[in-house]
């Protein structure tokens, strides 16, 4: 049998933090599923639902990834995963939309409201900020699943509230 956890790292960006997390997990018998793992500023999050064999307690897991030298630090916390490991049919994506330009105050919160004007779901959003040249542009990325019959109309919503913020909206059906 197993038990289901929720493993989220968070700590300072090292080379190598996620092959020895993934590794140890592994070594303890476990199997990651919905995972993932970014930057923030100088920092790092890894985050993972991991199915482990029931014999391994989360204290276990938990003591075995902050032995990890590149773990060093960080904030661990493996947690019993109580919701269920299948996407519903609104976590499957449909479009990636990217906009992207100068640093706008409220720009995330702006494109997830028109999102739900439209009941569309956001998959996963990443946002980052990339100095160029001297000059900071922001990318705001977003995996969504989009209601087939209001799919054009949330689209161009997206792009009219981009547009009229001064950024650039590019997307594709995925």
């Amino acid at each position: 049998m197993s038990t289901t956890l929720l493993i989220s790292i968070i700590g300072s960006d090292r080379v190598g933090l996620v092959a020895a997390a993934a590794g140890t997990l592994f070594d303890l018998g476990g199997n990651l599923s919905d995972t993932s793992f970014t930057l923030l500023g100088g920092g790092a999050e890894f985050t993972t639902v991991c199915d482990m064999l029931d014999d391994v307690a989360p204290e276990a897991v938990r003591g075995a990834l902050a032995a990890l030298p590149e773990l060093e630090g960080a904030d661990i916390v493996v947690t019993a995963f109580a919701l269920p490991k299948e996407r519903a049919p609104t976590g499957a994506t449909t479009h990636v939309i990217q906009v992207a330009g100068g640093d706008r105050p409220g720009l995330i919160a702006r494109l997830c409201e028109v999102l739900g004007e439209f009941e569309a779901n956001i998959v996963k959003l990443d946002a980052v900020r990339l100095t160029e040249g001297g000059t900071d542009r922001y990318e705001v990325n977003m995996s969504v699943w989009l209601p087939a019959a209001r799919a054009d109309s949330c689209l161009a919503a997206i792009q009219n509230t981009a547009g009229g913020l001064g950024l650039t909206c590019q997307w594709r059906v995925a």
